[in-house]
């Protein structure tokens, strides 16, 4: 990663300037984009963990509820917190025709630059699970950043190399397949089909062939970021590409409203009804929770392409795209600066003198020290990009 101080609009640095969509943005980008991936890391960088504070101190059916869907379901089943990864996988696909349409007729001509942010993406993975302290037999090789950079150049390639409906032909066959495999490829001394957590194929596939640890944290049979779980992962990249052409196409705003949000309800529905023989579990990234996270994705990209960039309420957008400039950036420092311990160092005996409060203040005072270091990095014009 390197920082670059040019004068740029404070967009996606995977959205490119160029093409002839009609998009409402005098710069040719859809804001809503970055808002949204800004919107995504708005949960990641910290303010899970304020509400689940904040939340915790009522007693009320209503805020049990929504703390309920800040915390990941242990297995089968579907909460918001569930959304967090996928949207932004599905964000990536979205930006990838913004930044490779131009290269379509030539795309020997960005191969490099994709073969890059890919290995640097694993790269920034596995330095995130510490492999420079050279303990591998404690390794963590699989996560976040590695299946990022996956699904990122595969489906990269693909929507260089093949046509919206071979495409859409890959997507369905790797969601049917998917469910072939864990339905009908029994795990030895197992049976085909048992989709729990110690006897579904995909951990096992993780224990016989990832070097390394297997945590507890990460469902303890298996890696939640594993090797068979990447495939369908990349379906949901592809879900995000197909957004991305239709943003680009020289469509009516209005229908493009209209299509991501009837896109994103019919994935709903076929997902959940799916989910009823290919139950909907986050862990091992079945086809159906591929559908229900696609849904929900296309429905909030809808929202924000309506207020953003149809209707152009933008004043409330700035305080997600200032996240979402620097998405990989925020993601990397919070392993690495101490952000809750400075926070604890300014705030510590305010937070005693409030009590119950306390842990929502200072959950409170580390995000808006990360939220002040991406506004300065914005304000500057400095994007880390890969």
């Amino acid at each position: 990663m390197q920082p670059n101080t040019e004068t740029v609009p404070v967009t996606s640095p995977d959205q490119s300037q160029s093409g002839s969509s009609p998009l409402p943005t005098s710069s040719q980008r859809v804001l809503a984009i970055d808002a949204l991936r800004g919107f995504d890391m708005f949960w990641i960088i910290g303010a899970d963990t304020f509400f689940v504070a904040a939340l915790g101190l009522s007693a009320a059916p209503l805020a049990k509820t929504l703390s309920h869907h800040l915390e990941h379901v242990p297995w089968e089943g579907f909460v918001f917190y569930d959304l967090i990864f996928p949207l932004f996988l599905f964000i990536v696909g979205c930006a990838i025709p913004f930044s490779l349409e131009k290269y379509r007729s030539n795309p020997s001509a960005v191969w490099g630059r994709i073969a890059r942010r890919t290995l640097l993406l694993i790269a920034m993975g596995l330095v995130y699970n510490r492999i420079q302290d050279f303990q591998w037999s404690e390794m963590r090789w699989m996560g976040v950043l590695q299946r990022i950079g996956i699904c990122y150049g595969i489906a990269s390639v693909l929507f260089l190399k093949l046509s919206p409906r071979v495409l859409a032909i890959v997507l369905l066959a790797i969601l049917l397949g998917y469910w072939g495999i864990l339905a009908w490829v029994p795990v030895p001394g197992g049976s085909a089909g048992d989709l729990s957590p110690e006897g579904n194929l995909a951990g096992y596939l993780d224990r016989t062939l990832l070097p390394g640890k297997i945590y507890k944290e990460y469902y303890g049979f298996g890696d939640n970021e594993g090797i068979l779980s990447t495939i369908p992962a990349v379906a949901t990249a592809i879900l995000g590409i197909f957004a991305g052409v239709w943003l680009k196409s020289p469509r009516n705003p209005w229908l493009q409203v209209l299509g991501l949000a009837a896109s994103g309800a019919i994935l709903l529905g076929v997902g959940i009804a799916w989910g009823q023989v290919f139950p909907i579990i986050k862990n091992l990234w079945t086809s159906s929770f591929v559908l229900v996270a696609g849904g929900w994705s296309l429905i909030l990209l809808s929202v924000f392409y309506l207020l953003i960039d149809v209707l152009k309420w933008r004043w409330w957008a700035w305080f997600w795209i200032i996240i979402g400039s620097n998405a990989i950036t925020v993601y990397m420092l919070q392993d690495i600066v101490p952000f809750e311990t400075i926070a604890e160092y300014f705030l510590k005996g305010t937070a005693q003198l409030i009590g119950d409060w306390g842990p929502v203040l200072l959950a409170g005072g580390a995000f808006s020290l990360k939220w002040l270091l991406l506004f300065a990095l914005y304000r500057h014009k400095i994007f880390l990009r890969l």
